[in-house]
């Protein structure tokens, strides 16, 4: 879900960014009073993201505005369908439409991704996860965005869990160090966090393993022959985690390895928007 109190913000700053003192273009050549009609016209394949995103957008913009679904949130979308369309004043509706399409064209973009990667190991128990490689200020879009296009989410943030990482461990001077005082920070902190432990290879593991007090294994960079060899060594004792340039082309052979979660970047990271116009309509 997306938090309103968060999603109002973000449109607040992001109108300041756009319109600033006013839509000189649509207030200097358009009627004030002028009431019209626009609909979100698709002009790609995928999935649809954003749909409550551009109301508040709308909402945000001009209280008066009326926004009329035509298609439901994470629906199959396709060359010429119609999402919906806004009823009202015409100056308000353009002066909304950029940040309308930029934020739906890009949710939907991720959207259609990541659904391309989850049914692409379909029949296994591998689940899609994203990473923070995403775009500054718009994480928590994005990440529902994943969500929408059936991945789940990895952590928000670096507060909401402990991930130890190779520059983490190199700098602390090993695996079984790192965890340890890791274990003193939480408890000297009064914190109650899962710990997640990046491994380059198998004696990493197996370090990892001997150490303990860990909630996930992440095999980062292996092949799927040792992502397997991994899975086995770790025999459910603690989640496992393959990461590390996997592609819509290599995931299925890293899910059939048995490993619990793929991280991949590339949900967010390198996406192809959608193709969406706001078409306004005359008579």
């Amino acid at each position: 879900m997306i938090c309103e109190q968060e999603l109002n913000e973000f449109i607040r700053l992001a109108l300041q960014e756009d319109v600033r003192e006013g839509d000189h273009s649509s207030l200097a050549s358009i009627d004030t009073g002028t009431q019209g009609k626009a609909r979100l016209l698709v002009k790609d394949n995928g999935v649809l993201c954003g749909m409550e995103v551009a109301r508040a957008v709308f909402h945000q913009v001009d209280p008066t505005l009326r926004m009329e679904n035509h298609m439901e949130e994470g629906a199959a979308i396709q060359y010429g369908d119609i999402a919906f369309h806004v009823y009202g004043n015409a100056v308000s509706i353009l002066t909304a439409e950029r940040l309308v399409l930029n934020c739906m064209q890009r949710m939907s973009g991720i959207a259609t991704r990541t659904q391309a990667y989850v049914k692409a190991i379909e029949g296994t128990s591998a689940k899609v996860i994203d990473t923070r490689k995403t775009t500054p200020h718009l994480r928590f879009l994005e990440k529902y965005a994943v969500t929408v296009g059936g991945g789940a989410n990895h952590r928000f943030g670096l507060y909401d869990m402990i991930m130890l990482k190779d520059n983490h461990i190199d700098f602390c001077g090993g695996i079984t160090k790192a965890i340890k005082k890791v274990h003193a920070y939480l408890q000297e902190q009064q914190l109650d966090l899962r710990i997640e432990v990046e491994t380059r290879n198998l004696d990493h593991v197996k370090e990892a393993l001997e150490c303990g007090g860990i909630h996930r294994i992440m095999l980062d960079n292996f092949t799927p022959e040792l992502v397997r060899e991994a899975v086995v060594l770790i025999d459910k004792r603690f989640e496992t985690e393959a990461s590390g340039g996997i592609t819509l082309e290599t995931i299925r052979s890293f899910a059939e390895t048995g490993v619990d979660f793929i991280s991949v970047g590339a949900l967010t990271h390198s996406v192809k928007s959608l193709d969406l116009s706001l078409k306004a309509e005359i008579g």
